[in-house]
């Protein structure tokens, strides 16, 4: 018997996100926020303690495109957030019945609410709720 070469695929992990990407992230993010329903310092615990200042800059000129540098950090929190969005977008037909989850205690998470899990501040918070809804929906 004679084995045969394996023909490897080369990883994708851990793409860069480049700055026009971030860019677009940060004023997806601000209508993100919108459809959620965030107060202003929910929104800036979610990007992992942005100042108010920073927040509402980024509110008036992220359809500019003047949303200023975008650290690494801050680039995958957007980019978790997004994971999540379009997790939802899959679980719920009615994009209204999404937003509205994320609010709603839930049994699973020990009476607490998407939302509140999310707002302890990490990034592991927001990876694992990507992560949860990911399974929820049969992704792997």
């Amino acid at each position: 018997m004679q084995l045969q070469s394996i023909v490897t695929t080369p990883a994708t992990v851990g793409n860069v996100i480049t700055d026009e990407e971030a860019g677009a992230l940060a004023r997806t993010t601000v209508n993100l926020f919108k459809a959620w329903n965030l107060t202003d310092l929910e929104a800036c615990v979610l990007l992992g303690g942005m100042s108010a200042r920073t927040w509402a800059r980024w509110k008036t000129g992220a359809k500019e495109g003047s949303v200023g540098r975008i650290d690494r950090d801050l680039r995958t929190r957007m980019a978790h957030l997004m994971g999540i969005h379009k997790g939802l977008r899959y679980l719920f037909t009615e994009p209204a019945r999404g937003y509205a989850w994320i609010r709603k205690p839930n049994a699973t998470f020990g009476g607490q609410s998407a939302l509140d899990l999310m707002l302890r501040g990490e990034i592991s918070d927001l990876s694992a709720m990507r992560e949860w809804l990911d399974a929820e929906r049969g992704a792997w």
